[in-house]
């Protein structure tokens, strides 16, 4: 795990919490060595505060994404408005914790990030020529490569293994964000936004539909 944090008591105690949880982190203390701790490799969750020196998380993570990079990606910050929280997710995070916060959470939202950057062997799920692979986590939209978020791709595995039914909101949430967020939270529409900017809009293609009160439906045979 790799820990960004410049406040250094916090990031003794991230450091602290997550090694008893049974991570190895290393800790880096400005954004720059956050980005490039993160390109070197090898990290298989991304605890990034939003103020960091020399460059801001949301930056870091812009550049990690545009780079091809999917390392799942945990924002904290002191920021709850709503147009911060979506600064965070637009730039490519997975998820955030707004300061202060309690470490059984913060541990919990980590433990599950792990756990959906690595899947079991799956087979490849299809709708028309969108192709997603959960093994390596590949999305193909007519033999072109896709590349999404670590939450985006998880949203779009979950609407593919119901390919043909309305998925709630509420299954959305259980089986990507385990139930840490909110219901009334607006997170699931932004994925779904960013989703449909990636798989649907540059194809020409209508796949994801949204019926409003009921959840998303996405067509069989790929829109």
């Amino acid at each position: 795990m790799l820990i960004a944090e410049d406040e250094t008591r916090l990031a003794a105690l991230l450091a602290q919490a997550v090694t008893e949880a049974g991570w190895d982190p290393t800790v880096v203390a400005d954004g720059p060595a956050a980005l490039a701790a993160a390109r070197r490799g090898g990290v298989d969750v991304l605890l990034l505060d939003w103020v960091l020196p020399g460059l801001d998380g949301p930056d870091v993570v812009a550049a990690l994404r545009a780079e091809g990079h999917l390392t799942p990606v945990l924002l904290l910050t002191a920021r709850s408005a709503l147009h911060d929280r979506v600064q965070g997710l637009d730039a490519g995070a997975d998820d955030y914790l707004t300061k202060p916060f309690e470490l059984d959470e913060l541990l919990a939202r980590l433990r599950a990030l792990q756990r959906r950057a690595h899947p079991p062997a799956l087979v490849a799920l299809r709708a028309g020529d969108l192709v997603v692979d959960p093994s390596t986590r590949e999305v193909t939209r007519g033999g072109r490569p896709v590349a999404l978020s670590a939450r985006e791709f998880d949203v779009l595995v979950v609407l593919l293994e119901r390919a043909g039914e309305h998925v709630s909101r509420f299954t959305i949430l259980e089986e990507v964000w385990d139930g840490g967020t909110d219901l009334a939270s607006n997170v699931i529409d932004v994925h779904v936004a960013k989703l449909r900017a990636k798989i649907d809009t540059p194809f020409g293609r209508s796949a994801i539909r949204t019926r409003r009160g009921v959840g998303y439906l996405l067509d069989p045979a790929g829109g």
